[in-house]
């Protein structure tokens, strides 16, 4: 990302939604010879496709109905001299995808309602949670514009793959957020740390915001401990060390012990081996042949 923000070239940004993509961008802009100038960030997904034409490219006055009294700066315009930051750019229409590939192949746009174009000089940096890569592959995403955008692509892992940076993360957040909250908390007892490094983080770091904001609020006293970490996560990681301790059983070990589990259950009823063959959800001749498989003796 340093190396990048000395070039021009275009950035695209992959990773799982809270990985920090919009920070790696703004990063790359502040560290580039553009970092005076304009950062503008326009979430592609958020923004109605009809409205997204205008949002990024502008309209003259009289355009379309309701069009504003002497049009409007598009976010492209906006950004001039700057970098423009296009996050979920894979949730972008065809159609738009043709004009932002315009955009980045002539350093030119045209306004809605405009009979000329204006030159611009913006650098694009984009950013995806989706494989971009196989929706071209499936027609969903334009070749020339992947081509165009992936020109210096920049994979952010997730946080369950960069565990040991959770202890880093925890130490800055919780400075971060108690000068934030203006509360005296300091310190992070070990278990705490522990249970977050077990724990999956599916929304990544900013799950992991969340959660520090969330125990910095409901510490009383200058540290964070285990019991004020919300209940979802200490269950999750508790039900994940039982997942990933607990022996893994053959299908077949499976199969007979459910068996063996329904026998038992039925036992004693008049028609015990169709109770069970129907608990089971196979035939009754079904059930004759697994019990034989198994070597199970039933009376």
């Amino acid at each position: 990302a340093l190396m990048a923000s000395k070039s021009t070239s275009t950035v695209l940004i992959i990773g799982e939604s809270g990985t920090g993509k919009e920070l790696f961008a703004r990063a790359i802009h502040n560290h580039s010879q553009r970092s005076e100038n304009p950062f503008i960030a326009v979430n592609c997904a958020a923004i109605p496709d009809n409205l997204l034409e205008s949002e990024l490219f502008g309209y003259e006055e009289g355009a379309f109905t309701g069009a504003k009294k002497g049009g409007n700066l598009g976010k492209f315009e906006l950004a001039d001299k700057g970098t423009i930051f296009l996050d979920e750019i894979g949730d972008m229409s065809l159609h738009l995808q043709a004009k932002l590939l315009r955009v980045l192949q002539e350093k030119e746009l045209n306004k809605i309602g405009s009979n000329s174009n204006k030159l611009i000089d913006v650098r694009v940096i984009a950013a995806t949670n989706k494989n971009l890569e196989s929706m071209v592959s499936n027609g969903l995403f334009r070749e020339d514009l992947f081509y165009r955008l992936n020109v210096i692509p920049i994979n952010l892992p997730s946080l369950r793959e960069r565990k040991e940076d959770i202890p880093l993360l925890i130490d800055f957040m919780v400075k971060e957020y108690a000068r934030k909250l203006n509360k005296d908390v300091e310190y992070v007892d070990e278990s705490v740390i522990d249970t977050l490094i077990k724990y999956r983080w599916p929304g990544n770091i900013r799950e992991l915001q969340n959660i520090i904001e969330y125990s910095v609020n409901m510490s009383s006293s200058n540290r964070i401990t285990k019991d004020l970490l919300p209940s979802k996560i200490k269950r999750k990681t508790t039900e994940q060390v039982y997942v990933e301790t607990e022996d893994i059983e053959t299908l077949d070990e499976l199969e007979r012990r459910e068996i063996i589990k329904a026998l038992n259950k039925y036992k004693g009823y008049k028609k015990d081996k169709d109770l069970v063959a129907k608990a089971l959800g196979i035939s009754r001749a079904t059930l004759y042949r697994k019990l034989d498989k198994y070597n199970i003796i039933s009376k």
